[in-house]
């Protein structure tokens, strides 16, 4: 049977299929990874740092929580690497069973009060266990549902990977609302916490399924049969897209920081600082989240549209214009302007940001190491984009005396950093990314041929 050209559909698997195989799995491994956030701001500090001081406790457990980003990049350059020579698939599956795996075992996991310092050491080694099966993740499901995708098409079928995120933290926070709400408080801190941790066994395996039913993409085929592979991928994007590389760690800062600040952060900030129930910020991000599985994907095709960086940058500035009216409202304490102050920014403005920035960055690099790009990128940016912002947060809370302020300004000039980022970066919606004969990539918008650079 003939091979498809690479950026075309293929004839025998419908980009449908693909773009959905790539949504329920990536939804099942944030779940995971949130899962984790969640329980770090609401039980973690109590159970396995209760020797600290309550703010010591909570700075813990997101340290912990960092670990998890730490170790993003080696699951990306690994499964990357592998990725871009052996298959998008095999990785695809091999990530899930690493995430699941990790999971299920934190559920399992006897606390301080059980086994003493042993406890938060192998909480740290699941986190990281966590982390690389995510750093493999993103780029390759990014990569199947972009490679799949018919010209014009991208930003909607590439932005299904990332609907992942918004459904599975709100899997992840409905999971965790209704626990801490059905149970008595010691009933949730004894063993209710567990139960979100355990259900990934099932949802993994479903996951499995779909996955296996995929075949590999048309442009990863195109280029293995004609032998283009590249040796060390990692290294082939440092060479050829230097540029593109470092510029797109730019564009990643605000989202990170921003879904952190609002999904996990103020969660802790209204539960700590405002001695509220966790439940009242659980709820806003539950909406949040809801909003961003449907906004997700029409941004993605907007994106098609207007361009890439239109759709980013317009989520840029709402988030940048609201930064200090959310915040404002969020430490009112009242329930609706919580709500509100979270739903807004997080739910309406970041989504433009994060739907468009998987399909932009695999426009930006080669196939030969377009999966090691994009989850290069997006982990490695997740060290100080995500990984660091509950500390940094919690940190700039207690030199403010317990008011948002500070933060909110931080988040300011992040946003500001990568609007300039953006501003040197081409649009890419229009760009053909089928790869030439010579490993070269075509530009239909231009009518010429560019090399990799």
């Amino acid at each position: 049977m003939r091979e498809p050209l690479a950026g075309q559909p293929s004839q025998d698997v419908p980009v449908s299929k693909v773009a959905l195989a790539s949504a329920i799995g990536t939804t099942i491994e944030w779940y995971d990874f949130f899962l984790y956030g969640t329980a770090a701001s609401l039980a973690f500090n109590h159970l396995f740092f209760p020797s600290f001081s309550p703010a010591a406790g909570v700075i813990a457990a997101f340290a912990t929580f960092a670990v998890g980003y730490l170790s993003r990049p080696i699951g990306s350059v690994v499964f990357g690497h592998f990725g871009d020579r052996l298959g998008r698939k095999k990785m695809l599956v091999s990530t899930l069973f690493v995430m699941g795996l990790a999971t299920f075992a934190i559920g399992l996991l006897p606390t301080y009060g059980q086994i003493g310092v042993w406890a938060p050491i192998l909480l740290v080694l699941m986190r990281a266990l966590q982390g690389i099966g995510i750093g493999g993740e993103y780029g390759g499901a990014v990569v199947m549902a972009v490679e799949y995708a018919p010209p014009g098409r991208r930003g909607f079928f590439g932005s299904w990977p990332q609907v992942g995120v918004p459904a599975g933290l709100l899997l992840a926070s409905g999971v965790f609302a209704a626990l801490s709400g059905l149970l008595p408080k010691a009933a949730f801190t004894s063993y209710g916490w567990r139960i979100g941790f355990l259900l990934s066994a099932l949802l993994v395996a479903v996951g499995l399924y779909v996955r296996l039913k995929v075949l590999e993409t048309p442009a990863f085929t195109a280029m293995r049969n004609r032998q283009e592979e590249a040796k060390l991928p990692f290294a082939a994007l440092l060479r050829g897209s230097t540029k593109e590389f470092w510029l797109s760690l730019g564009t990643r800062w605000v989202e990170g920081l921003t879904y952190n600040a609002y999904s996990v952060l103020v969660v802790s900030f209204v539960a700590n600082q405002l001695h509220l129930s966790g439940g009242i910020a659980l709820t806003g991000v539950i909406i949040a989240s809801a909003l961003g599985i449907v906004l997700t994907p029409l941004y993605g095709a907007l994106s098609d549209r207007v361009g890439r960086k239109t759709v980013y940058t317009a989520g840029v500035l709402s988030v940048l214009v609201l930064t200090f009216p959310s915040f404002w409202a969020i430490q009112t304490g009242q329930r609706a302007w919580i709500w509100l102050g979270i739903v807004i920014p997080f739910g309406i403005g970041y989504f433009a940001i994060y739907a468009p920035l998987s399909t932009f960055w695999s426009e930006l690099f080669d196939t030969r190491y377009r999966y090691t790009g994009v989850g290069a990128v997006y982990q490695f940016s997740g060290v100080y984009a995500s990984g660091l912002t509950p500390v940094i947060g919690v940190t700039l809370f207690a030199a403010d005396g317990g008011r948002p302020w500070y933060f909110a300004a931080y988040m300011v000039v992040v946003a500001v950093i990568s609007l300039v980022a953006t501003a040197f970066l081409p649009e890419t919606n229009r760009r053909d990314i089928m790869p030439g004969a010579d490993g070269r990539t075509a530009t239909r918008a231009e009518g010429a041929l560019e090399p990799d650079r």
